[in-house]
């Protein structure tokens, strides 16, 4: 088999199983763990998988976005601790951004539901979380609903946010760069995101440590824009730090 056709073949694999151990696609190829590495190390320079030590997980990218199903069971652990750092940062806010995605799902389940509280939303699982309080007001931004994340896009979404000035926005991102800044994957994703960046008094990201040095296709914020950035402790302190002289605040849980 030819490098090329190899490194196709470990990239749909990669996709499909969101990681890939280089002693496992070695025996499934019947070669070296040498080539293994070095198709990984192609992959990477491409943008395509991000290398971890003895594997390598995906990018998302234009052509590949995880769906809900898979980030329900990816780092979960992890992205329970980041939720809850997170809701710690709400203060006074009255009014909140709760952007589309798994983390941000479970940190809609812990928002306060004992003081009024309006929650602004892409996300239809997000909403659906938060509604039974009575004391929160959930405002569901309209649009064309995206299948495989289950959040509303297009112009009807980013004209609802440009009317709104937002206490605090909470913020995700596919790919997390010092180089990129904030991008995702579909530019429809990317223009409500930015809206809410723009509309908002404070502005926090949360993200899981394997996003971080990744960039997908659209950018739609700077990481200077964040005050607070909130990852696990999977990111080394070193890179946190890296990333804190940009602007942010840099917590790891």
């Amino acid at each position: 088999m030819r490098g090329e056709e190899r490194q196709h073949r470990i990239l749909a694999l990669v996709r499909q199983s969101g990681q890939m151990e280089v002693t496992a696609l070695a025996a499934d190829f019947q070669v070296a763990p040498e080539t293994i590495r070095r198709d990984l190390n192609a992959l990477e320079r491409r943008g395509l998988v991000r290398r971890t030590h003895g594997g390598a997980y995906p990018v998302e990218s234009a052509g590949f976005e995880t769906d809900l199903a898979r980030r329900e069971t990816h780092q979960v652990e992890g992205k329970r601790r980041i939720a809850a750092a997170t809701v710690r940062l709400l203060g006074e806010a009255e009014t909140v951004f709760v952007d589309e995605g798994y983390t941000q799902q479970l940190l809609a389940a812990l928002l306060p539901s004992d003081r009024p509280l309006t929650v602004v939303t892409a996300s239809l699982p997000t909403a659906a979380a938060v509604a039974k309080s009575s004391e929160t007001t959930v405002l569901l931004l309209g649009g064309r609903v995206r299948g495989r994340t289950l959040a509303t896009v297009g112009a009807w979404a980013t004209r609802m946010l440009s009317s709104f000035v937002i206490d605090l926005a909470i913020m995700g991102a596919n790919g997390i760069s010092r180089d990129f800044g904030l991008t995702t994957p579909d530019p429809v994703v990317a223009d409500v995101k930015a809206q809410a960046v723009r509309s908002a008094r404070r502005r926090v990201l949360v993200g899981i440590h394997t996003k971080f040095g990744a960039a997908s296709f659209c950018r739609f914020a700077e990481i200077g824009d964040f005050e607070t950035i909130v990852t696990d402790t999977g990111l080394p302190a070193a890179e946190a730090h890296r990333y804190s002289l940009l602007g942010p605040n840099v917590i790891r849980v």
